[in-house]
């Protein structure tokens, strides 16, 4: 497909600095950018809709082009100067990883690779990457702070433990400056209905239990109950998306002031077994939904909870949403999406 270039706006106001956001047309990328444009941004949506969709980029302009690409990055770069770059783009499935690892590293630490050579070639140096509790290790204590220990278990964590240390190395090289949020499990839609989860194939816990509720499936698998934990599910913490989006806001004004490295956790500090949300998605929908047991051998870790004082300290910000609220409005968008996306 040749490269295209798609404006959402004749033109861009110089009163609303601008923000590059890789990965703006997916799922976190769509809220985030919503979340830039009611702060005053204006968020560039640098997408190969490899993932994405272009019916999600509603809230700024569109760059279709790859990481990959030098001339795409250079280009953006010199149309649309921004200031900071918010870094979404990259492979995300972690059963995908173990089974095709060259995906996850070529499209995760080269790309990355691609898009920090572009930023020291044009001088931005500041970045807000979306990192993940995959990089810790088997959990020594929970909740987990940022200081417990690193040690992924699988290719998709991995990935974005490499990235974090490639970020120090260009920031004593470079000066880059870079913010890494790692994310728990990010879940639920826009409270307004307009962009939500819509993953191809779904992974996602939530979205397969409602997607199981509406019947457009026929059950739900759990892929392990052997985990230990009180009822052998995993035990998660889910943070909904658009609390999600608002750190990235946060951490971009944090980076304004301080201009300096820095990770933060991002999640609600409570979690809820596989088990658990299965019961509480009954209750919110009234719906049935048929459950079978099918456990794989998969690099799990039992239990991830985020202990996110330092974030609520630093950035300002504290999670607004609930579970029910979460589920409610994941509810909400994918009873409602085939109107919405048309």
């Amino acid at each position: 497909m040749q490269n295209r270039l798609y404006f959402a706006f004749p033109q861009r106001s110089v009163l609303m600095p601008t923000i590059l956001v890789t990965g703006g047309a997916g799922y976190i990328g769509s809220h985030v950018c919503k979340a830039l444009k009611q702060a005053g941004f204006t968020p560039v949506t640098f997408d190969n809709l490899s993932h994405g969709h272009e019916w999600a980029v509603r809230w700024g302009p569109f760059f279709y082009g790859d990481l990959q690409n030098t001339e795409d990055l250079d280009k953006a770069f010199i149309e649309y100067k921004p200031e900071a770059v918010i870094h979404l783009a990259g492979s995300i499935h972690l059963r995908e990883s173990i089974e095709d690892p060259y995906k996850h590293y070529f499209n995760n630490v080269i790309g990355t690779l691609s898009l920090l050579k572009a930023m020291s070639r044009h001088k931005v140096h500041s970045l807000v990457f979306s990192s993940s509790a995959a990089v810790y290790a088997l959990p020594q204590y929970l909740p987990m702070d940022e200081k417990h220990p690193k040690n992924p278990i699988n290719p998709y964590g991995k990935t974005k433990w490499m990235a974090e240390q490639i970020f120090e190395d260009f920031h004593h090289a470079h000066g880059l400056n870079a913010v890494s949020l790692r994310y728990f499990n990010a879940a639920g839609a826009d409270p307004d209905g307009k962009i939500g989860e819509a993953h191809n194939p779904e992974t996602h816990l939530i979205p397969r239990l409602i997607f199981t509720a509406l019947k457009q499936q026929e059950e739900f698998t759990v892929y392990n109950d052997t985990l230990n934990t009180p009822d052998g599910t995993a035990i998660r913490d889910y943070i909904h998306v658009t609390d999600l989006a608002n750190a990235h806001v946060s951490a971009l004004h944090w980076l304004k002031k301080n201009q300096k490295p820095e990770v933060f956790n991002l999640g609600a500090g409570k979690g809820y077994s596989v088990w658990e949300i299965i019961e509480k998605t009954k209750e919110i929908t009234g719906c049935s939904i048929n459950v079978k047991i099918d456990n794989q051998k998969i690099a799990e870790l039992p239990a991830l909870v985020a202990d996110t004082t330092k974030a609520k300290e630093h950035l300002n910000w504290t999670p607004e949403y609930s579970l029910d609220d979460i589920i409610e409005t994941a509810w909400k968008w994918h009873s409602n999406k085939i109107l919405v996306t048309k």
